[in-house]
């Protein structure tokens, strides 16, 4: 049997790029705390980015657990083909946890059974989204607007637990509103209804992403419940990953946007963790690394424009960086991208 494709660039990646090989998957023996607790730094669920590639990527990066993309368990019961495309892994992912949004009991059951069904063994969690704060997810009653909705919460946290053999978690915010603090009480109220886990991001839903995500919320959810707490928000990198380990007495850290070209972050921190240095990736490395990720776009089936955001992710601080995102931009095929990562390496290798 011939080699799959997507694990032979996944190979290259780990020799050309400085990545590590696949990790173990959060799985294995202990209970489900003792195993986060082992394996803390996770890829967050965000929209228009996890993909396929991008979760691999993760992976040999360090990542022990990646999530999908936001699923709406409302796609599910209409049977939409290209909602069951972002849940479904790639035959190569060891696992995958998938994250859910809605407002409707009843589509929950559905859904995590369905989920759970189609997944099989390689399904890690189930993972209900009560934070997203976008107006498409909330007019709905989903995401953040549970947030006002400490019963239904329960109720749906109940009936997905119902449902799946698998550990179910809720991420949700600070708050809705600014000045209106309900995580602490908000994730008794998920935990006592089976919740094993609870992410809080440190922002209210009506911040968006603007302001800075409050750490000490996650520290005050910690004190509130028994069950793990995953920290998230403004985490940049390594050091800061382990920072609110540490300072939050959380169980887990959960990295966004601070992997955005950078799927080293996993590996970091770990060795920031055990109190070890890391090297930064040289310009070469991240070079490659941009070309392997683009690589797997393709042989993942996405859409190749999703490369021109990474362009602009991996080349960051490299010499004309906005030189070579402006040319990303015109990129349509993975020629265009292979094209463009041999002029780069022909200019780092003059410089």
């Amino acid at each position: 049997m011939s080699e799959s494709p997507v694990r032979s660039i996944l190979m290259q990646c780990a020799t050309r790029s400085g990545l590590a090989e696949t990790p173990c998957a959060l799985c294995g023996e202990g209970t489900f705390a003792e195993r986060l607790a082992a394996s803390p730094f996770l890829m967050a669920p965000m929209a228009g980015v996890s993909d396929a590639a991008y979760r691999l990527m993760a992976r040999v990066g360090g990542a022990p657990l990646a999530y999908s993309e936001m699923v709406s368990v409302t796609g599910i019961h209409y049977h939409s083909q290209k909602t069951w495309e972002l849940v479904l892994p790639h035959e190569v992912e060891p696992n995958i946890a998938v994250q859910l949004f809605g407002s409707d009991p009843e589509h929950f059951v559905e859904a995590v059974y369905n989920v759970t069904q189609a997944v099989g063994d390689k399904l890690a969690l189930i993972d209900i989204n009560m934070a997203c704060p976008v107006p498409k997810v909330t007019k709905g009653g989903g995401g953040s607007a549970l947030l006002d909705e400490p019963e239904l919460a329960a109720r749906i946290v109940r009936a997905c637990v119902g449902a799946t053999v698998v550990p179910v978690t809720v991420k949700i915010r600070r708050g809705r509103r600014m000045g209106e603090e309900v995580a602490p009480e908000f994730a008794r109220y998920v935990a006592d209804a089976g919740a094993q886990a609870v992410a809080v991001h440190g922002r209210y839903a009506n911040q968006m992403y603007r302001g800075e995500a409050d750490w000490d919320v996650v520290a005050r959810v910690v004190q509130a419940v028994d069950v793990p707490v995953i920290g998230s928000g403004d985490v940049r990198g390594a050091e800061d990953a382990v920072r609110m380990l540490r300072e939050c007495g959380c169980a887990a850290v959960m990295l966004a946007r601070g992997t955005y070209g950078n799927p080293w972050v996993f590996g970091q921190a770990q060795h920031v963790l055990e109190g070890a240095a890391f090297v930064p990736p040289t310009a070469n490395q991240r070079i490659e690394a941009f070309c392997e990720h683009v690589r797997l776009l393709e042989a993942t089936g996405a859409h190749m424009a999703r490369g021109r955001s990474l362009a602009g992710w991996y080349l960051r601080g490299l010499p004309r960086a906005a030189y070579w995102r402006g040319l990303a931009t015109s990129c349509v095929t993975l020629e265009d991208y292979l094209s463009l990562v041999d002029r780069l390496r022909a200019e780092v290798a003059c410089a």
